[in-house]
């Protein structure tokens, strides 16, 4: 009888200064995408920078199980799609495997929506309790015959449509930029115009991707004079070219380095090539106003994205009220700015963050947990936290199979007056890959077994 496999376990010793020149992974919901539009395009596309973390190689595992060719990734990142177009896609064998990945199994069912086969997607554990039906709902709009269990989580059906989904016109309860991209994908095999209004700002690399592949998409902002309301319209019936996609550094991993160069005692870090997209640098807008010393230097423009070398200097970071506007253009990198607070002289407040409670984990619960179990003062509302900058001790914590708070609680170790234990640490490797090898190499000393 075989053994069940061990969690992954983070130790971490307390550390001081930190140093480096450094890499991180390719963007995640590039790639994700650049492995959507790829197989759903006409020829042949080559992306370079992919990330080949366990989310992203599950995007790319469900797309070769619907009979498109993929070669890579290479050693140096590089993947190659043979496209067969929007209608190229055929049946899968069995059910689609999503890990852990909410980005593959959201975006997949607008995908899936539009097909004429039956197909159906589940993931692990952690990815079986995540909310669908935010998703489902607009797609049946949309006449799609697709369902998830009765309490909304997966495993997502989708029954096949005899004929093209009805365009919709759809306002988001919410700001998610998973929702809007799964409706404009539907919204590609739909009759007519599909259009959806978003209340507040989302990322946006699913309309640039498409703007990137040739498929016209209509973006206006400043709808009914509200400058966070922004209308995104896509009509049914065009083509996806094949093209050249360049992956930019992702700012959310880029994150937690920003992060532990801000809170080191002294030293300075500069992280090369990392994405700038206008829809992403929240967090550099919330960690700027708490005074950090982050200098972005060698702006250019790299497959349609904005990049740029960010150089992040020790700082005495200072408590502040994160403003709601920068919210969602944050929403992931939240638990890095939970430890920067946590690091900060005086109190953080965060409100407007209810999203945050449906990610992998309740990262807001999560994270307040932990930083309670080290010592740091916490005060959980529905839809925010409020941090007390102090010091921070030892103890263990539990990731919750979530990789960002496995991370971020690494990362404390730079200001920790002991050794911290981070538990169930294996979904790391869904973005973030050499993210130990990495922290070692600038500083910190975190041990995996």
């Amino acid at each position: 009888m075989s053994q069940a496999k061990k969690a992954l376990t983070f130790t971490t010793r307390p550390g001081h200064s930190v140093s480096g020149d450094i890499i991180v992974p390719g963007d995640k919901s590039v790639s994700h995408r650049s492995i959507m539009f790829g197989s759903l395009a006409n020829g042949t596309t080559h992306i370079k920078g992919f990330l080949p973390g366990q989310d992203c190689l599950a995007t790319m595992n469900c797309f070769k199980a619907m009979g498109i060719e993929i070669e890579g990734p290479d050693s140096d990142h590089n993947v190659t799609v043979h496209g067969k177009g929007l209608h190229g896609l055929s049946q899968p064998k069995e059910q689609l495997d999503i890990g852990n990945s909410g980005t593959s199994i959201r975006l997949l069912s607008g995908i899936l929506a539009g097909q004429q086969f039956s197909s159906s997607m589940a993931g692990d554990v952690s990815l079986n309790t995540r909310p669908m039906a935010r998703v489902v709902e607009p797609l049946q709009l949309m006449a799609a015959n697709i369902s998830a269990r009765e309490d909304g989580t997966p495993p997502v059906h989708c029954h096949g449509s005899s004929g093209k989904l009805k365009a919709i016109d759809y306002l988001l309860p919410m700001a998610s930029a998973q929702v809007k991209s799964c409706i404009l994908l539907a919204g590609m095999y739909a009759e007519g115009t599909t259009t959806v209004t978003e209340p507040g700002i989302t990322r946006d690399h699913t309309e640039r991707m498409l703007t990137a592949f040739g498929y016209p998409v209509t973006v206006e902002k400043n709808i009914d004079g509200d400058e966070q309301k922004t209308r995104i319209s896509i009509e049914g019936g065009h083509e996806l070219t094949a093209c050249d996609i360049q992956v930019p550094g992702d700012i959310s991993s880029a994150t937690f380095f920003m992060v532990a160069g801000l809170i080191a005692k002294s030293g300075e870090i500069t992280i090369r090539n990392v994405g700038m997209n206008p829809t992403r640098i929240g967090a550099i807008n919330i960690l700027k106003a708490m005074q950090g010393n982050l200098t972005i230097i060698n702006e250019r423009m790299a497959g349609g994205e904005p990049v740029a070398d960010i150089v992040v200097k020790a700082s005495k970071l200072q408590g502040i009220d994160i403003s709601e506007r920068d919210v969602p253009l944050a929403i992931d990198e939240f638990p890095a700015i939970f430890i920067a607070a946590a690091c900060a002289n005086g109190t953080t407040r965060l409100r407007g963050a209810e999203e945050l409670r449906v990610k992998e984990s309740d990262r807001i619960q999560a994270m307040a947990d932990g930083l309670i179990e080290l010592g740091i003062e916490c005060t959980v509302f529905a839809d925010g936290i409020d941090i007390t900058g102090g010091e921070i001790g030892s103890g263990t914590i539990h990731s919750h199979d979530d990789h960002r708070i496995a991370m971020s609680f690494a990362i404390s170790s730079l200001r920790a007056t002991g050794s911290i234990t981070i538990l169930d640490c294996d979904n790391v490797a869904t973005s973030f890959p050499n993210f130990v090898s990495l922290a070692n190499e600038v500083g910190l000393s975190i041990t995996q077994a």
